[in-house]
């Protein structure tokens, strides 16, 4: 493979996880920068993974690790803002950042993990500042080749998703109120995402191209909560709220710890997450069902 090393900051998470493995499979180095490395050394495991601690802000020590990495993979994301985390600094500032810092370092590949539908004109702020970041990304032109991934929810192994709803469920009184209960999604397995980026990473086609990336079957919330409740067998009536009773819940939750639902969250629920194109069929992938993976974990 062209590439031997590269550079993931948000490496730490989910989809970093899975990432760092394929691509040591494919015999590619990763560097994943990190705030505090040593509650990731499980990463070190993995052959080819170099964790080195690095602020992610700090433009002279991203040069600095970027020197003798070929490309740049950015996995960084939020769903809900925190006390010193924001929306427009994590998926807008960060992302100038990372590209004026992989210029001057003579990186010539970035490769920037977006969401599905992230538009300048989204329907919250976390669309919006997704799709403004990824419109810095793709506009950057010059040396620096730029791909764009755009999945829907992401499932597998120590998920965020599944995994969320099936802890709730199991201290759920056997019945539960859920907002947005007619949000659709079209879950993708994270390994067809890291593979995604793994053929974007040898294919110079793909530079300059954004991948929208789905599986292959689309489900309301509802009924990805019913089939969460039928895989870890509890049994629990879903009652689904309506537009201001999801608002009204969405107000409360935002105020409890964790943030487990937001008003920005509801915002953008109220835009689908499904695929009007398929990136994985373009990239030559076949789509997994969640069917083929959600019940190894979910038990």
């Amino acid at each position: 493979m062209k590439h031997q090393k590269v550079c993931i900051l948000g490496g730490t998470g989910f989809v970093g996880h899975h990432l760092a493995n394929r691509l040591s499979s494919a015999g590619v180095a990763s560097r994943i920068l990190a705030r505090r490395p040593e509650r990731h050394r499980d990463l070190c495991l993995v052959q080819g993974v170099e964790l080195r601690q690095a602020n992610i802000f700090d433009r002279a020590a991203l040069i600095e690790q970027f020197q003798d990495c070929s490309a740049i993979i950015n996995l960084v994301g939020i769903l809900n803002e925190g006390a010193r985390t924001s929306f427009r600094r994590l998926h807008v500032d960060l992302v100038d950042l990372i590209l004026d810092s992989a210029e001057s370092a003579g990186v010539n590949r970035y490769l920037h993990m977006s969401a599905l539908h992230a538009d300048t004109e989204g329907t919250s702020e976390y669309l919006r500042t997704k799709g403004e970041g990824e419109a810095h990304a793709l506009g950057r032109g010059g040396a620096l080749g730029v791909t764009s991934f755009r999945p829907s929810v992401i499932f597998g192994h120590g998920d965020g998703f599944f995994n969320r709803f099936a802890n709730l469920l199991k201290t759920a009184p056997g019945v539960i109120p859920l907002a947005c209960p007619n949000a659709r999604f079209a879950p993708v397995y994270v390994d067809d995402v890291t593979k995604a980026i793994t053929i974007a990473l040898r294919n110079p086609q793909t530079i300059g191209q954004v991948y929208d990336l789905c599986g292959p079957r689309i489900f309301t919330l509802r009924e990805l909560v019913d089939y969460t409740a039928e895989r870890i067998n509890k049994p629990t009536r879903v009652i689904g709220l309506n537009n201001l009773a999801s608002r009204l819940q969405a107000k409360v939750f935002q105020l409890l710890p964790g943030k487990p639902f937001t008003m920005d969250n509801f915002l953008s629920l109220q835009t689908d997450s499904i695929c009007e194109t398929s990136g994985l069929a373009e990239l030559g992938i076949q789509a997994t069902d969640i069917e083929t993976v959600v019940p190894t974990y979910l038990r």
